[in-house]
C-alpha cells in the first residue's frame, strides 16, 4: 500500500508542474554562446594537411590532398574542437548550430579550388644543397617531416620550430615537394 501512495504522490505533484520538456521541434532550443556546435570549415583557406583528421578521436573527418576534398560524418562527431584547435590555417570553426536529426548518415563533403599549375621551371641542381624554410611563411604543419625518407627535419608545432639534421639529409627534394605552403627553399 505504501508503494501506491508513493506513486500517487508523485504523479500529483507531476501534474501541477511544468513539463521538463520542450515542445521540439516546433520550439527551438536557444543555445548558449558557448555551446559547440558543428564543425564548420572555410574550405577556400584549406590546406588539405590532414592534420584535423589526425587529431581527430572519433575519425570523423576525412581529408583526401589529391582530391582536394574535406568530409565530415556528422553522426561520428562528438564535437570536441581538436580539429579546430589543431588547424594550422585556423580553417576550421565550431557553429552554435546542430546537425539536425535523420534516419540516415550525414556526411558532408566540401571540395577546394584545383590548385593552379604553374608553368615548370627547370628542374633545379638540388645535390650538395640543403633545404630552409621560411619561418614567416610556414604553418609547421609536419608534411615536409612526416615525406623525408631520411628522417632528417623535425618540426615542433607548438614551439614553432623547424629543425634540420644536416647531416641526416639526402638531397632528395621531397620535403619542397611536399611543403603545401612552398616555404622550403635550398641554399
Amino acid at each position: 500500500m505504501s508503494g501506491i501512495m508513493k506513486f500517487s504522490r508523485f504523479a500529483i505533484k507531476n501534474l501541477f508542474s511544468k513539463p521538463a520538456t520542450y515542445g521540439y521541434p516546433y520550439v527551438k532550443k536557444d543555445y548558449k554562446e558557448r555551446y559547440r556546435g558543428r564543425v564548420a570549415i572555410d574550405i577556400d583557406d584549406c590546406l588539405f594537411c590532414g592534420l584535423c583528421s589526425r587529431k581527430c578521436p572519433s575519425g570523423a573527418i576525412t581529408v583526401d590532398r589529391n582530391e582536394r576534398t574535406w568530409k565530415i560524418d556528422r553522426m561520428g562527431c562528438v564535437q570536441c574542437a581538436n580539429c579546430v584547435e589543431g588547424c594550422p590555417k585556423k580553417c576550421l570553426h565550431m557553429e552554435n548550430v546542430y546537425t539536425e536529426p535523420d534516419v540516415t548518415k550525414v556526411e558532408d563533403t566540401y571540395k577546394g579550388k584545383p590548385v593552379e599549375k604553374k608553368a615548370e621551371a627547370p628542374a633545379e641542381d638540388i645535390s650538395g644543397k640543403l633545404p630552409k624554410a621560411d619561418l614567416d611563411v610556414c604553418v609547421f604543419c609536419g608534411l615536409c617531416a612526416k615525406n623525408c625518407p631520411a628522417e632528417a627535419i623535425a618540426v615542433d608545432r607548438p614551439n614553432k620550430s623547424w629543425t634540420l639534421k644536416e647531416d641526416a639529409c639526402e638531397h632528395c627534394g621531397l620535403c619542397s615537394e611536399k611543403c603545401p605552403k612552398k616555404c622550403i627553399s635550398f641554399v
